[in-house]
């Protein structure tokens, strides 16, 4: 069983001044990510309403499919025309971790 992880960190438009705003481009996102049968969630960057930190997790047998996951999520995050994508951080875990 392999696991992997990606933090994307997002630079929102400059008309996310509320928090009310903020959902309205995070939510789609996640949205999207998880037709990629992943877990997914805001996890960072809470109280920040310009930047948003979103986590997504799975879970496979092979760790290049694991790899093939995230990059599709990656690549997903970083077309979004409405934000840019600042960073990514991923990690593959294994059996031996």
């Amino acid at each position: 069983m392999y696991t992997g992880t990606a933090q994307f960190d997002l630079l929102l438009p400059g008309d996310s001044r509320s928090l009310k705003a903020k959902r309205s481009y995070v939510r789609p996102i996640l949205a999207a990510l998880r037709r990629f049968e992943v877990s997914a969630a805001e996890v960072g960057a809470l109280d920040l309403h310009g930047r948003a930190q979103i986590g997504v997790a799975v879970v496979a047998a092979e760790p290049a499919h694991v790899r093939e996951v995230l990059d599709s999520c990656e690549r997903l995050v970083a077309a979004r025309p409405e934000t840019e994508l600042l960073s990514v951080r991923r990690r593959l875990y294994g059996q031996e971790d």
